[in-house]
């Protein structure tokens, strides 16, 4: 399944990768403790608002793939699409609320997204399967690390139709997926302190939305 909704290819499409190498990918989420038995499933969850939610209304042209690498099972990704989702509120527990009613279902094969309901889907697969899917849509891949080149000597006006930013949870990257980002993708940095995840995200909405506006 394609990831792109794009309905003008003058329009700018975000994407948002990050990875959770303990959030459970499998069983029952215990709402009243994301960080805890969730394996840090609160820093996904925040990510997912800051990627989505504006403060009267929803980023359409913004996808979120959240990758729940941890607990019993095969992994699971969890794609959300600004411009189908509904009935998603910006706030943790519900967002949490409605991953926990995907991770009782059997986790689909690598690459097979299945949709949950309109504007979330889910599958099996990690990090590599999600650039390879990227790749194969002609989307710029940017891995945000404080060690990268400035965010800002990188980007003018003439920015890609299709952008998609990598990120790690509160654990850096594993050697392997560093290996796979060298070779896919162009490290930006937003500044010389590493940063939490949901604060990146809206700082690099923050910057292409002054970029764009200009």
């Amino acid at each position: 399944m394609s990831i792109c909704q794009c309905e003008g290819e003058h329009l700018q499409e975000r994407r948002f990768a990050i990875v959770g190498h303990r959030a459970i990918s499998n069983g029952k989420l215990n709402l009243n403790d994301l960080a805890g038995s969730g394996g840090r499933m609160d820093v996904l969850v925040r990510a997912v608002n800051s990627a989505l939610f504006l403060s009267h209304g929803i980023r359409e042209k913004t996808h979120i793939t959240i990758h729940m690498m941890g607990g019993e099972g095969p992994p699971r990704r969890i794609w959300f699409d600004g411009a189908k989702v509904w009935g998603l509120h910006p706030d943790e527990r519900a967002i949490a609320g409605q991953i926990g009613k995907i991770m009782v279902e059997p986790t689909p094969a690598r690459g097979n997204w299945i949709e949950h309901q309109p504007g979330i889907w889910h599958s099996g697969g990690d990090l590599s399967v999600t650039l390879n899917e990227w790749e194969k849509e002609d989307v710029q891949i940017v891995k945000l690390d404080a060690d990268g080149v400035p965010f800002s000597e990188q980007f003018n006006k003439s920015i890609d139709n299709k952008i998609g930013f990598i990120l790690s949870d509160d654990k850096p990257f594993t050697d392997e997926e560093n290996n796979l980002l060298e070779q896919k993708s162009k490290s930006l940095s937003l500044g010389k302190n590493w940063i939490q995840g949901h604060t990146a995200i809206g700082i690099v909405h923050h910057l292409l939305d002054t970029i764009i506006d200009q």
